[in-house]
């Protein structure tokens, strides 16, 4: 579901307050400093590490910086092991003018960070990088930050699967086998890889930088990431910008079926858009009439698979493609290739659909497991939470219903998944509630994160302010060239966020620059080709 020195005397104060909010068997967040002697500080080896700054790549420019930091695999065993998180640089490009650190990251759960401050330096307007260090980072499990594994075979990693009663009973085998495996190979460790203690790397990555607060640019899952850092270190926190979001209130099974629930309106407006352009995409001159070629399209697919770009689609194939229909012009030339692909004429040269860069490799880069995307994705999806219903029975019950109520993804959304059969994490889901500020910013069509999870993390924090761009297609915002990217400038540059949640336009089906974050697309997924995609 996808996101920033002072002196450093400063550092050592820092360390003083970050005992109680890092360490969740000694004390909660909101714990006063003065009752944490900096004596008795168990995170001290971490928080005063000195980072050994060497340039990323030889390829890459000099002024793009990585390091490698050591903590705590258990925060709450801050003196037993230790992994791992690689850490990246470009420094702000004013010595006047900086203002401090402005932490990124690109979503995920499972997305590597690293080259995002190389990523986003062509992306981000000069005044923001003039007053901003950006700091990139690979999450704990994630790329060159010690990378989980869970061994898995490729025909294993395919975890889209839509509900046939024929094939229910092998979904249950494949769930519960992934979810095994995981086990077997990362035993209780694989549970420390949360949400919660990203957010507490993150802190270390805070002191050891020596600031005393951080900004932060987070995209699709890292908007929850973000949002949990303002939970458990609200003082830390400067100017946030949470962009494309995820409602916390729906973690982690309600954000898999949102996509099914927003698909549905999407779809609806999709029709109607193309219904209008029949002359262009011959799919139909009335919203009725564009759903029913769609629609065909996929009964004659089940019947016989069609040869499309290289791969046999199915109907269920095709559904599974439900994101391609947020962005109305990819939709109707996508569906319109079908369409002619499955009347057996040759099809237009292939386009690249929504492709994104691969995230550029450190010189130090070590062998990620092929496996480590999915490995880190259950890991955060499985343990953040403890509301996965165990009975794959209601697993079904759900498929079934969501179904007839969400025809493209409703049972692919709600059909079972390996975290029935995970060994629940050690913490509670964080609960986000609080007034720090922050901004959120939202597309109207978000194939990813809808238009509703958004005004959820706006309605949990009471602090924030919410841009929405009506129109607005696409997962991402900033750095896009949107109608929102101004608030957004104005925001990390002054301080000053909006007086009230603001609303912009952008045409529907206007071509403009599309923000393509560095995801990894998760293989072994079947579906139209480009539109596979996390948080």
């Amino acid at each position: 579901m996808r996101s920033r020195r002072i002196a450093p005397v400063l550092a050592v104060s820092a360390v003083a307050t970050l005992v109680p909010a890092l360490t969740p068997a000694v004390a909660s967040a909101a714990t006063p400093a003065s009752k944490a002697p900096a004596a008795a500080d168990p995170l001290k080896q971490y928080t005063q590490q000195k980072p050994k700054w060497k340039r990323c790549d030889a390829q890459s420019p000099a002024s793009y910086q990585c390091a490698t930091l050591k903590v705590p695999l258990d925060y709450s065993r801050p003196g037993g092991k230790k992994i791992e998180i690689a850490v990246s640089r470009m420094k702000a490009t004013s010595t006047k003018e900086r203002r401090g650190v402005l932490l990124l990251n690109p979503g995920g759960p499972g997305g590597e960070g690293l080259g995002m401050p190389l990523y986003l330096a062509s992306e981000l307007p000069a005044s923001v990088k003039k007053q901003y260090d950006l700091i990139g980072f690979d999450p704990r499990g994630v790329g060159q930050s010690s990378p989980v594994s869970c061994g898995l075979k490729e025909g294993e990693r395919n975890w889209e699967r839509p509900y046939r009663a024929a094939t229910f009973a092998k979904d249950v085998k494949w769930a519960r086998t992934v979810a095994e495996k995981c086990r077997a190979k990362g035993g209780d460790a694989l549970l420390q890889f949360t949400t919660r203690n990203t957010a507490r790397d993150m802190d270390v990555v805070r002191a050891v930088l020596g600031e005393k607060k951080i900004s932060y640019l987070g995209y699709s899952y890292g908007t929850y990431l973000g949002a949990v850092y303002t939970q458990m270190f609200p003082k830390r926190a400067d100017r946030f910008v949470l962009d494309s979001a995820v409602d916390p209130q729906r973690i982690w099974r309600g954000m898999i079926q949102v996509w099914a629930e927003g698909a549905e309106p999407a779809f609806t407006h999709w029709s109607q858009w193309t219904a209008k352009r029949h002359a262009q995409y011959k799919l139909g001159d009335t919203p009725a009439k564009v759903r029913k070629t769609f629609w065909d399209l996929v009964a004659q697919a089940d019947r016989k698979p069609i040869e499309f770009d290289g791969t046999r689609m199915t109907g269920d194939d095709i559904r599974a493609g439900r994101a391609v229909f947020f962005d109305v012009v990819n939709a109707a030339e996508t569906v319109a290739d079908l369409k002619k692909a499955a009347a057996g004429k040759k099809p237009a040269p292939s386009r690249e659909r929504g492709s994104s860069p691969s995230p550029v490799p450190p010189s130090f880069a070590r062998a990620v497991p092929s496996d480590n995307g999915d490995a880190s994705f259950w890991a955060v999806v499985c343990a953040d939470t403890r509301s996965w219903p165990r009975d794959a029975e209601q697993y079904r019950r759900d498929a079934i219903r969501d179904k007839a109520k969400y025809p493209l993804y409703g049972d692919f959304a709600s059909n079972i998944k390996p975290c029935a059969f995970w060994k629940n994490g050690p913490e509670q889901a964080t609960r986000i509630d609080n007034k720090v500020g922050a901004l959120v910013l939202q597309n109207e069509w978000d194939s990813q994160t809808p238009l509703t999870s958004g005004q959820g993390l706006r309605r949990a924090m009471k602090g924030s302010r919410m841009v929405t761009v009506l129109g607005g297609e696409g997962h991402g915002i900033y750095g896009s060239k949107s109608c929102a990217d101004k608030t957004a400038t104005a925001y990390l540059t002054t301080g000053r966020l909006p007086a009230k949640d603001l609303t912009c336009r952008t045409p529907a089906g206007q071509r403009k620059d599309r923000l393509q974050l560095p995801l990894p697309t998760p293989p072994g997924i079947p579906g139209i080709p480009g539109m596979r995609d996390r948080f």
